[in-house]
């Protein structure tokens, strides 16, 4: 028989872990198997349950993953249980003019051949990597996942964290690592402010059907106001990202199907042939954000907690993935030599690895979304010359091809391919 007494003492009862990851997403995840593998105890606290993140129904959401974040889910065991369901980038095409007009004449053109390391990246649904996350997550013995909870509250003390849960019950770590995107709880319950503005734009986000192959090529098409973007799937399928200002996309996705793909038409053009909608549609307000630390007291952000930026060039979770390689090397190595982990010694490395890298990169998509969503015929003018430039000189080209794989730049272990 239930014994509510018994329950209730079992509720209140603290659970000892060393690292605590709130949030379970793919940063979430992909950092507790990153420390896991290399000896950490892991607590992933999640407010979704388990069922409703492993749901195999496809909605039409997907991610670039740059070479480099291949390498890192490699490394961590989950590309192999997502690789049949990759779609290689093998080219990139980007242009710039009007819907229904079609492109300038000049443009960019970045092909996979120009590095010797293979395609500069894959797409992959969103249903296809949380599956294979908590997959992955499930059979590591280090790893203890709490589902369907939500952290209220947080307490540092000077050698432990102590989090509480909306079922009274608390569990106790060394650090706390915030995974929980934008509007971080985390990052909020320490006091961390954030800096960024509204784009006034809004991703009208889907998955299409075509008739021709697309041959493994992504598309950009700047428009004055915003980039469409036509990334390949596996198939005869391609992912959409779509800006426009936020009250145009407002009305657009509150279309019927039929009269979306009428709007979507003459932005998309023919090339492809005829197209189809595939899962449900999306959409996401676009906005700058920026944490002003990454770090606090025994507290760490990875990911879009520390910081979210404009889909222009698809980095956002390359970025997360990007921290998430940076924090498990410095915790790792800290951990090695005895050090205390949660220190603020050990989380400042952290914080000089990665802030100046991911504020460089959302200012740099931010000026090039400022500079591509607007119809001003100077500056249209300028930046056709300037990737026209771009795209007939080989060691520009070969520059961007690196840039868009994700192989520039101080690179943590995991996303050179390389153990911690």
């Amino acid at each position: 028989m239930d014994n509510p007494e018994r329950a209730r003492i079992l509720q209140g009862m603290t659970q000892a872990s060393k690292i605590l990851i709130v949030g379970g997403g793919l940063n979430g995840a992909a950092l507790a198997l990153a420390l896991a593998q290399t000896g950490h105890s892991i607590c992933v606290i999640d407010t979704l349950g388990e069922k409703l993140r492993k749901n195999a129904a496809f909605d039409g959401r997907s991610y670039a993953l740059a070479l480099a974040s291949k390498r890192l889910l490699d490394a961590i065991g989950v590309w192999e249980r997502v690789e049949k369901h990759a779609q290689p980038m093998l080219e990139i095409k980007v242009t710039d003019g009007h819907a229904g007009i079609g492109p300038s004449p000049f443009f960019m053109h970045f092909d996979h051949a120009e590095i010797e390391e293979g395609p500069m990246g894959y797409m992959v649904e969103d249903r296809h990597l949380r599956r294979a996350f908590l997959e992955a997550m499930r059979q590591d013995k280090g790893i203890t996942q709490i589902n369907g909870r939500t952290v209220v509250s947080q307490q540092v003390d000077a050698t432990v964290v102590t989090l509480t849960l909306d079922d009274g019950a608390t569990v106790e770590g060394h650090l706390i690592v915030g995974c929980d995107g934008r509007s971080s709880g985390t990052a909020s319950r320490a006091g961390i402010k954030r800096t960024g503005w509204d784009y006034g734009q809004t991703a009208l986000v889907c998955a299409i059907e075509h008739d021709l192959p697309h041959h493994g090529i992504a598309h950009q098409f700047f428009m004055p106001p915003g980039p469409l973007a036509i990334l390949p799937l596996t198939g005869n399928r391609s992912s959409i990202v779509w800006s426009e200002r936020t009250e145009v996309a407002q009305r657009i996705n509150a279309l019927p199907e039929a009269e979306y793909l009428q709007v979507l038409r003459p932005r998309f053009g023919d090339f492809l042939g005829d197209i189809r909608l595939q899962g449900d549609r999306f959409t996401y307000p676009l906005n700058l954000t920026i944490a002003n630390s990454f770090i606090s007291d025994r507290l760490a952000l990875v990911g879009d907690a520390a910081h979210g930026m404009h889909p222009i060039a698809g980095q956002g979770l390359n970025a997360g993935l990007r921290d998430v390689g940076a924090l498990a090397e410095v915790l790792t190595l800290a951990g090695r030599r005895g050090e205390d982990i949660g220190s603020v010694l050990v989380l400042e490395r952290y914080q000089e690895w990665r802030r100046f890298d991911t504020a460089s990169l959302a200012m740099a998509t931010d000026v090039f979304n400022k500079l591509f969503s607007n119809d001003n015929p100077l500056l249209r003018l300028g930046r056709d010359i300037g990737m026209g430039i771009v795209g007939s000189l080989p060691g520009l080209r070969r520059g961007f091809v690196r840039e868009a794989a994700g192989l520039t730049g101080d690179l943590p272990k995991l996303l050179q391919g390389r153990a911690i």
